[in-house]
Parts: structure tokens; C-alpha cells; sequence
């Protein structure tokens, strides 16, 4: 399942490592070694993953910027998996997570040992700087509050990326997620239950009251890494300004997720 050089790969991936032998963000290459193990069941066997592209993806500094999908974060798990089990040299991605998440007992800690961070833009800076693969969902929560029937719609991106990429000098790569979107369906959102609770989303997903429903189907994950986009200019620029790259890179993606979505022959295979 993990295949025969895994070890080998573990091995390749550039690591800065403290005296306490975790990175400044706190990553420990045990725990991770330990969360990739437990990917590769998803992606090689129950989400059956293939990924297209991962020559596009560089060496170095990269920002993944993904379309957002599921009511949990398994999107960002198997674009995770794949960077590390399909693209050379195998890269370990560091991802931008929601600060609440980090509020959550145990999760606080997972997350840090498996080197995700929280998304604020010092952090992200900081990671590329590092030369660092850096993932990022420009939907935020809005990605994950879709109803089944909004699926692959990209919502409104956030400027932050942006402003981060050419303050950097750092190239994106575009990174289309199939099949995330269906492996929950929500019929509905409760906001009003969500900010009740300080929750981004508190979707309706009646599959989740079936034996075995908590599960996400096994519905077949199609990646696709786009070629790499670079910008210039001023990072300070006025939003106006932003909001045209932006929007260059969300057409990409969106045209992206169409074209994915009109080649793959079935949900589940």
C-alpha cells in the first residue's frame, strides 16, 4: 500500500529540525510519518486517488491553491498524500488551517505535529521563506458550507494568497479536487447553529444518520496540478488591483474542475 521506497522517500524530503527534533512550527517527522501511513490507505485504496500534473508542481517555494469540498478536510489530506507518494522530489505540504481548529483539544497538537499551521499571514510568509510547500484554500469555510447542489461552484476567493505570492515571488499552482464533493451530501446549512456553536459550517447530511453513514463515501479523487502561474508587482497594491489576479487564478481553477468533471466517467470508479 505504501509502497516499496516509502522509507526512501521519507528519507528525501528536506527537513529543519531543532534540537528537539521538531521544526520551529512544531512538526515531527514520527507523527507525520505516522499520518502519511494512514493517508495512503485512503488514497491508494478507498478513495482510489490518481493525480495528473505533479510535473507542473516545482522545486522549492509553491502555493497550492485548491478548490474546497466535504464537510471535512480529506481534500487537503489526499493533495497532502499525493505531494509526498506521486510528485518528485517527494515534499511534505504544509497547509493553512482555520483558527478555531486550533481552539479543539488533541486536534491543536495533531495538527502541529503533522505540520499544519494556523493561517495567518506571518505563519505563511514564514513557511515560504522556508522554501516550503504551502496549500491554501482561497474559499475558507464558504469552500466546505456548499450544498450538494452548489457543488464544484467556486465561491468568492480571499485576496490574502495573492498579496503572499508576490510579496514572495512565489508561484502557484492551481489544483483541481474531484470527487471531494460528493462523498457528504448536505442538503442544507444552519448558520445560525453554526455561529451558535463557533463552527464555520453545521451542515444537514442525512447519510450521516445511516449504519456506517459517519463515513464519507468512497468516491473516486481525481487531483489535477495545473501549470504554474507567477505574478508581479506590488503586494500593497490597492484591492482593486488584487482582485484581477485573483480572479485570473479562480477562472483557472474553475475551468479546471469543469474540464475534470466532464472526463471522469463515473462518481464512484
Amino acid at each position: 500500500m505504501l509502497g516499496e521506497d516509502f522509507d526512501a522517500r521519507l528519507a528525501r524530503v528536506p527537513l529543519s529540525l531543532g534540537q528537539s527534533g521538531v521544526d520551529p512550527f512544531g512538526l515531527d517527522p514520527e507523527w507525520t510519518k505516522h499520518a502519511i501511513a494512514c493517508t495512503a490507505f485512503l488514497y491508494r485504496k478507498y478513495f482510489r486517488c490518481e493525480a495528473y500534473g505533479t510535473a507542473n508542481v516545482p522545486r522549492g517555494r509553491v502555493l497550492l491553491i485548491a478548490n474546497h469540498s466535504g464537510q471535512i478536510p480529506v481534500d487537503a489530506a489526499m493533495i497532502g498524500a499525493a505531494m509526498f507518494m506521486d510528485v518528485e522530489p517527494p515534499r511534505f505540504v504544509r497547509a493553512m488551517v482555520e483558527k478555531w481548529a486550533h481552539t479543539l483539544p488533541f486536534v491543536s497538537m495533531l495538527f502541529a505535529r503533522v505540520g499544519q499551521v494556523v493561517g495567518v499571514p506571518e505563519n505563511a510568509k514564514r513557511l515560504l521563506d522556508r522554501d516550503e510547500a504551502l496549500l491554501v484554500f482561497p474559499e475558507g469555510s464558504r469552500g466546505i458550507s456548499k450544498t450538494y447542489q452548489e457543488r464544484y461552484r467556486l465561491v468568492d476567493f480571499g485576496l490574502g494568497f495573492m498579496r503572499l505570492a508576490i510579496q514572495t515571488n512565489t508561484p502557484i499552482i492551481p489544483v483541481a479536487v474531484i470527487g471531494g464533493e460528493e462523498q457528504y451530501i448536505s442538503v442544507a446549512q444552519l448558520d445560525s447553529v453554526a455561529k451558535l456553536l463557533r463552527i464555520p459550517a453545521f451542515p444537514i447530511m442525512p447519510q450521516i444518520l445511516l449504519p456506517g453513514g459517519q463515513l464519507p463515501l468512497p468516491t473516486k479523487y481525481r487531483l489535477h496540478f495545473g501549470e504554474p502561474m507567477r505574478f508581479d508587482g506590488d503586494s500593497d497594491d490597492d484591492d482593486a488591483v488584487i482582485e484581477e489576479k485573483v480572479w485570473l487564478v479562480k477562472q483557472t481553477l474553475q475551468a479546471m474542475v469543469n474540464r475534470g468533471l466532464k472526463e471522469r466517467r463515473h462518481v464512484f470508479w
